[in-house]
């Protein structure tokens, strides 16, 4: 029972994160707490609840970092040059056990950020819509429910087997809808991978309803969720489910049909000139559809040895970089040419000759590049991958024009001009590797699929039907929760 309250007492802290001054409308600092009795008294206190809950998502052990690098080196695009647990030596060598760092920070901190959304969900149910008003409640309801949404699908990636192995029906992970305030709360089954998808989609169709179209700056517009956020993660979501007509009809909403392919309603969004700038000051291009803002106030910038940049970069003064590019991984790919403006990202370390992703490169220590969660590059390739993967027969002319969009603005010099659907397929998904390189996607990819983990680096291949393909669940959640095996 004591360590049953210590699990309870660090969610209840997150339940009490009401502060009333902070630095400006994106970082709240907390300055004082207030009771959950009155955590609803006010439109500024329930303002700043709804900011604790994009905090939570940046911290270290999730978006702002670490989630970030586990879903790249998981793949074959990187080396290792420090076997150091800390580092995640066990995440890219495929061998973690269910006591690891990784493995308990991640867990941790996504249903941490969960029950802040559900705390306060139940808080706005009972007092804070009334407090607020209709429209701005929902609003704010929303928000909560697309942080939520992308927290559980967050976890499904690592904690749970492919939505394409057994179209869902195997075990997926504790739904908890409402908030954990004290002890005994927190007891509850694995729920299908089917039933916390539903639940996905549900959060997100609300989220689409009630947000605003548009918000009132650039910044905001990045930071902040609007309609066009939850279309497009749900472009993500039904891709990862192998459901390819649903993100097409997703991503119709906002994607044009034909060139130049800018956001048809909502937030104008579009590819930028030049790729580097979207990952330059003040990363609110309106490439960037949603992105967690780091700033060098103490606590709003990610943890020792849990940043991008840290990870990825090594230029002698910033990062450590355990993860430099493997010389056989994708910057060897033939069709990634030199003149392709995305080798920009690429860093050519001349003291130990090694090549580095350079999308984060900030300076130590307070490493504050924006994370992008979700830009429009994506938007686009996974419409043309859905519609590549319906259109058996032949190449889908959209699909290559969305290929061609993306591979175009960095390289103009290629045209693509597959012969046959098989073809287009292959040429979207190295594309998505050279594009979102850095980015987290690669373990995305590849369990979607139900591929197998290629062999890297001193690290063994990994297929679907192997353990080690999903995470072992926290060693915390099976000893705090004595309903999760039942």
């Amino acid at each position: 029972m004591k360590k049953k309250i210590i699990y309870i007492g660090l969610i209840w802290g997150a339940s009490s994160i009401l502060s009333s001054c902070m630095k400006d409308k994106l970082n709240p600092v907390p300055k004082t707490s207030v009771t959950d009795a009155s955590a609803f008294d006010t439109p500024n206190r329930i303002s700043s609840q709804v900011l604790s809950l994009y905090s939570a998502l940046k911290a270290s052990n999730f978006y702002g970092g670490r989630f970030i690098v586990y879903g790249e080196i998981r793949g074959e695009d990187y080396d290792i040059t420090d076997q150091n647990l800390v580092t995640a030596a066990d995440v890219y060598n495929m061998n973690l056990a269910n006591s690891a760092t990784s493995v308990k920070g991640l867990w941790s901190q996504a249903y941490y950020t969960i029950n802040l959304a559900n705390v306060f969900l139940d808080g706005m149910a009972a007092k804070g819509n009334s407090v607020v008003g209709t429209a701005l409640a929902a609003n704010y309801n929303a928000e909560a429910r697309l942080v939520r949404a992308l927290s559980y699908f967050s976890l499904l990636q690592y904690f749970a087997r492919p939505y394409a192995d057994g179209n869902g029906t195997k075990p997926g992970l504790p739904l908890r809808l409402t908030g954990i305030v004290g002890s005994g709360f927190s007891e509850k089954p694995k729920s299908s991978v089917d039933a916390v998808y539903k639940q996905i989609l549900d959060d997100l169709d609300f989220a689409e309803q009630n947000l605003p179209s548009t918000n009132s700056s650039a910044l905001l517009n990045t930071t902040r969720a609007h309609k066009n956020t939850a279309i497009a993660l749900k472009t993500r979501v039904y891709l990862a489910m192998q459901n390819y007509p649903k993100v097409v009809e997703e991503a119709n909403k906002i994607v044009p049909t034909i060139a130049p392919f800018v956001a048809k309603s909502g937030v104008p969004h579009a590819l930028q000139s030049n790729i580097v700038n979207v990952f330059k000051t003040p990363y609110t291009t309106t490439e960037s559809i949603f992105s967690l803002p780091m700033s060098s106030t103490s606590g709003d910038y990610p943890g020792t040895q849990s940043q991008a940049a840290y990870y990825f970069y090594n230029n002698g003064a910033v990062g450590s970089a355990p993860y430099p590019l493997l010389a056989t991984g994708i910057v060897s790919n033939p069709n990634w040419k030199a003149s392709d403006a995305r080798r920009n990202l690429i860093y050519r370390n001349t003291v130990n000759g090694r090549d580095y992703m350079a999308k984060f490169t900030t300076t130590s220590p307070q490493y504050i590049d924006y994370i992008p969660v979700i830009r429009w590059a994506e938007v686009l390739l996974n419409l043309a991958e859905a519609k590549a993967r319906i259109s058996t027969v032949a190449p889908d002319i959209q699909a290559i024009n969305l290929l061609n969009a993306v591979r175009q603005r960095s390289d103009a010099s290629t045209t693509f001009a597959p012969v046959t659907s098989a073809d287009l397929v292959s040429l979207i998904m190295t594309e998505r590797r050279i594009e979102l390189l850095g980015e987290g996607f690669r373990n995305l990819d590849v369990t979607r699929l139900l591929q197998t983990f290629l062999a890297k680096g001193g690290a063994p291949a990994v297929g679907p039907t192997e353990a080690a393909y999903i995470w072992p669940m926290s060693s915390d959640e099976i000893l705090l929760n004595p309903a999760i095996n039942r």
